[in-house]
């Protein structure tokens, strides 16, 4: 007796998934957030440089990007879409934080205004430091530039309109990063 073969049942692609989640499937949907999950996770906590904040605005992006896949047009590859959605999650974020500090703070409006001492941990003399501490440590404006430009590879221009910035003080923002991780990882 022979037995015929069961099909393999193909599975699907990334580009698959993409066009079967925005018809609502949530298998596909689900296969997408594992694929993309630990890049937007590394994303947000190297701009937040809070594990538990990075944890919720990761939800927040795919939450965000469940509810707007309808308009993912593939002009780009959907990593793109989702690495940029992201980008603005974790801005729109910072924003909603700074008019909810203003609103309850005694005029203090950006960590960034606090002098360098209180607004930069410095680690212990003689302790080896690696760079995903370091960015931890830069202050959050030089924190963001730096992250956008340094690792994310977007251009000051680019940065400028995201943050609302001119290029020249995202220039600013990038020399001041740069010179804190110089100092913190020689150290």
């Amino acid at each position: 007796m022979h037995a015929t073969p069961l099909p393999v049942m193909p599975t699907p692609s990334l580009t698959d998934d993409v066009a079967l989640a925005a018809r609502g499937d949530r298998r596909a949907f689900e296969r997408l957030y594992r694929a993309h999950v630990d890049k937007v996770f590394t994303l947000c906590t190297r701009m937040v440089g809070e594990r538990m904040r990075a944890e919720e605005l990761t939800q927040d992006v795919f939450v965000r990007a469940w509810q707007k896949l309808d308009q993912f047009r593939g002009d780009s590859a959907f990593s793109t879409w989702l690495h940029r959605m992201a980008v603005n999650v974790v801005l729109n974020d910072r924003q909603s934080e700074k008019r909810r500090r203003e609103r309850h703070d005694d005029g203090i409006d950006d960590m960034d205004a606090l002098p360098r001492s209180s607004a930069v941990p410095l680690p212990v003399p003689g302790l080896s430091i690696d760079l995903e501490a370091a960015i931890a440590m830069l202050p959050p404006g030089a924190k963001r530039v730096f992250v956008l430009h340094d690792v994310e590879g977007y251009t000051h221009e680019e940065i400028a309109g995201m943050l609302g910035v001119t290029s020249g003080g995202c220039k600013a923002q990038l020399h001041r990063a740069r010179m804190l991780m110089r100092e913190a990882l020689n150290r």
